[in-house]
């Protein structure tokens, strides 16, 4: 029997891994075996850990978008299958791709056909960035191409899904609904809270069909799609954090990312996502941060004082890769220094992503 396949797309702080989270307990609802798949273009994913201290099977394609990295996909597909035998696999790719119906959905409909049952591909779109860009503000907080970038995300989609309609008014719901139906023209688009569950029921509706998806042809010009990609600085960091006295592990975490903010704002660098998961005695907490105009948030509270900690940060800012690791290495230190604690930074991964090569590309919709 056929895997069915959820990929659910995004810029990136869309909230995917929220909702793929509120997706897998949905299918568990239903008696079905879940497994999820990770993308990152490094180790250390803050997702990863997430997900898996939340007790899903979570397998992980590091090093690549999955575009890029098709085959390292299918095979942890494959590792999933022998483990976990899941009904369902909800993949996450990186916040920065697109262009994945030709490199990821049609491959799998066409080459993989008796493995995997395709669902409809989906789209977050983040209001905070999304509004700017589709008006084409010029503090839309990314360069011309990173825009693009976020545009094609759209352009492809089989649905596009506005979330975080918890954070807007009804007026500005309407707004950018009408806004993108102006601008993508006879692609359904749906609104929804992945936090708290508002117009979840009608994602699962949408996504559920069986039927002619990944259909639509989209041309894209692949030096701007890299010159976008390559103007993020993405930095993955692992580290442990001890002190003598107990601390609260989630006030740590957001005054990680509260200084990040505050310091990256002082270089007048645009914050994509940042995110940072504590760990410890079976505990974790998420903090992050989606844009440079909004404010830090826990996403996942921890609840816990803690004496030691293991820290990952993920942060993906318009920024030169060894500004980042700077920044990144100060607002640790300082957020530990004013508990008492001290950090230990185990490994740091901080470059610019490198020129997508996608391992297929099948331009023709499954006939």
């Amino acid at each position: 029997m056929s895997i069915r396949f959820i990929m659910l797309g995004g810029f990136l702080g869309a909230g995917k891994t929220t909702t793929i989270a509120r997706l897998a307990r949905h299918y568990q609802s239903r008696g079905q075996k879940v497994g999820i798949v990770t993308n990152d273009q490094a180790t250390d994913l803050v997702d990863t850990n997430s997900l898996r201290a939340q007790g899903f099977d979570v397998g992980e394609v590091p090093g690549a978008c999955f575009c890029c990295n098709f085959n390292k996909l299918t095979e942890t597909v494959g590792q999933l299958e022998e483990s976990a035998r899941p009904d369902v696999v909800l993949a996450e790719p990186v916040g920065s791709c697109t262009d994945l119906v030709a490199t990821v959905v049609r491959p799998l409909q066409q080459l993989f056909s008796a493995q995997f049952d395709v669902a409809p591909y989906a789209v977050l779109l983040k209001p905070s960035h999304g509004s700017r860009i589709l008006r084409g503000e010029a503090k839309g907080g990314f360069s011309p191409q990173a825009a693009y970038i976020f545009k094609k995300q759209i352009e492809e989609a089989d649905l596009v899904v506005i979330n975080r309609i918890d954070e807007l008014s009804a007026d500005e719901a309407d707004a950018l609904t009408s806004l993108l139906q102006s601008q993508c023209s006879g692609t359904p688009v749906l609104r929804m809270s992945a936090k708290t569950g508002a117009g979840f029921e009608a994602l699962i509706e949408f996504i559920d069909q069986r039927g002619r998806f990944g259909q639509r042809l989209m041309d894209v010009d692949y030096d701007t799609y890299a010159i976008g990609e390559a103007e993020l600085g993405w930095l993955n960091s692992s580290l442990t954090v001890t002190a003598q006295s107990p601390f609260n592990l989630d006030e740590l975490l957001l005054d990680v990312i509260w200084n990040l903010q505050k310091s990256l704002a002082e270089i007048d660098a645009e914050t994509a996502h940042l995110k940072a998961i504590g760990m410890a005695d079976g505990l974790y907490g998420v903090a992050n941060l989606i844009s440079s105009f909004s404010s830090p948030e826990l996403s996942l509270p921890s609840k816990g004082q803690v004496r030691e900690a293991e820290i990952v940060v993920n942060a993906r800012v318009a920024t030169a890769p060894e500004t980042l690791t700077e920044h990144v290495e100060q607002a640790v230190h300082a957020a530990c220094s004013a508990r008492g604690a001290t950090a230990r930074f185990q490994q740091t991964q901080s470059f610019r992503p490198g020129r997508p090569v996608p391992t297929h590309r099948i331009l023709q919709p499954t006939a």
